[in-house]
């Protein structure tokens, strides 16, 4: 009842937020146009590349198109849901977080709510495209373990880079500045995220492996989906980015309890 509870109030929060922004269309066109404009401008760099290559490192053109549209589909879901932990700063500082404190609702609830930009939804035009473009491409065999994996590898990247806005939300709670170092891993890694993550040598790979766990949404579920190991677990690899959403709550909830109150 409780769970049911908070999704009815969440998608209360998302109308209220999609109803203010609709109050100026233009400008959430405008906004939906531009974002749309920089996600195709990263996929045009990655035509021209090509177009001189045949493959990198083993990868053919459809293989990173299926890889960037993967990343820019999760990258997109997260700031949709997510993006109030990356304005959380100011929520802090104009102390704003007493309020959410004192309400029978979780604060995790409320922010997320309080930032629900459908403005920023323009990146998944141009993910589609290049998901569609991917599959005809790609050395995949699709059938429905492959769509399966597809669908595990955008829900784990979505919760990977939600559980990065909360690391760096909960950073605020000591720091109480903007968040923009976290920045460095997130649209870090969705940048770099459009190539295979191997392509960039070992030191990267341990470093997305065992710090930042990018690699079970992207590198290891992608080697199963392009046929290049027969091990059929790395599909649930995504899976494994539970434990790093813990990690991430229970620094959340560190920061809450270090939190001390504006007085306002």
């Amino acid at each position: 009842m409780k769970i049911k509870r908070n999704m009815v109030l969440y998608f209360r929060y998302a109308s209220m937020c999609l109803k203010s922004v609709m109050q100026y269309k233009v400008s959430f066109l405008l906004m939906i146009a531009g974002r749309f404009l920089l996600a195709f401008n990263e996929f045009v760099a990655i035509k021209f590349l090509f177009s001189n290559l045949i493959n990198i490192k083993g990868y053919s053109y459809g293989d990173v198109l299926l890889c960037f549209s993967i990343m820019q589909m999760s990258f997109t879901f997260a700031e949709l849901f997510g993006n109030g932990f990356q304005v959380f700063s100011g929520t802090v500082k104009r102390g704003e977080f007493d309020r959410m404190l004192v309400r029978p609702i979780s604060p995790i609830l409320q922010v997320m709510g309080n930032k629900f930009e459908i403005g920023r939804t323009g990146p998944m035009i141009t993910a589609v495209v290049t998901l569609v473009i991917g599959i005809k491409n790609s050395q995949a065999e699709w059938g429905v373990m492959a769509y399966f994996t597809l669908a595990l590898m955008v829900t784990g990247g979505t919760l990977l880079f939600v559980g990065l806005f909360m690391l760096g939300a909960s950073s605020c709670f000591f720091t109480i500045e903007d968040t923009s170092f976290i920045n460095v891993l997130t649209y870090g890694a969705k940048s770099h995220g459009k190539y295979p993550l191997d392509i960039y040598g070992k030191g990267i790979m341990g470093f997305c492996t065992y710090i930042v766990p990018y690699t079970l949404v992207q590198y290891y579920p992608l080697q199963y989906l392009l046929g290049k190991t027969n091990r059929w677990s790395m599909a649930f690899y995504p899976v494994g980015i539970v434990v790093f959403l813990a990690v991430c709550y229970m620094a959340w909830c560190a920061g809450v309890k270090n939190y001390k109150s504006c007085g306002s």
